[in-house]
């Protein structure tokens, strides 16, 4: 029983933002509403950049009461205000545009951006080469241990995959950006793991 591996690097062709809106306010009706007003902005400035609905997604959203502790130990937390939050994943089909989306973002009163993930859409169909050369770099080990042995080796009696490859985002995490912050997508390695057992037979004298 051997491990055969392989890899592939390429560039990504996906593009997801998380991003929202966070505001403060004295009560919880005040701090809802300017939230709303706020994100309904941030959503306005997506689409008019040409973002299409399906690709904005709300992710979290929250309505939470600040507090802080009493004059003495035994007093009770008192509210001072209210947070509300509206976060959303914004899909970006064109690598390209993963700045100026950033730009969109914030100049339209997005405070809140904590991560990038770039992603393969098509990662399945690429991992089928490298499947193919796992098996062969799993061949190749199991030929120099049967060679080792002064053995011969069979076909192979049981094949499995070890990994589960997929389109795994590489997360970048974002803060405080301002407008026309570089971003550097790089390249995503996908890479297989496969378990191939051979059978083995004694050299014919």
């Amino acid at each position: 029983s051997v491990t055969g591996e392989a890899s592939i690097s390429v560039p990504p062709d996906l593009a997801q933002i998380d991003s929202g809106v966070t505001t403060e306010a004295k009560t919880a009706r005040e701090a809802s509403e300017a939230n709303n007003k706020a994100m309904g902005g941030v959503l306005q400035a997506l689409k008019n950049a040409g973002i299409a609905e399906k690709d904005i997604q709300t992710s979290r959203l929250s309505l939470s009461p600040q507090s802080t502790p009493g004059r003495n130990p035994n007093a009770p937390f008192q509210i001072t205000g209210y947070r509300a939050s509206n976060r959303v994943t914004v899909t970006i089909r064109d690598i390209a545009k993963v700045a100026d989306t950033i730009d969109v973002l914030v100049g339209s009163g997005a405070n809140e951006i904590s991560g990038i993930s770039f992603m393969v859409s098509k990662a399945s169909k690429l991992l089928d080469d490298a499947r193919s050369e796992a098996i062969a770099d799993a061949r190749r080990k199991a030929e120099i241990y049967a060679k080792a042995a002064n053995i011969s080796l069979g076909a192979p009696i049981s094949i499995s995959e070890e990994t589960a490859p997929g389109p795994v985002p590489y997360r970048k995490m974002a803060a405080d950006l301002a407008a026309s912050a570089p971003v550097a997508q790089g390249q995503e390695t996908l890479r297989v793991s496969v378990s191939v057992s051979y059978e083995l037979k004694q050299k014919a004298q």
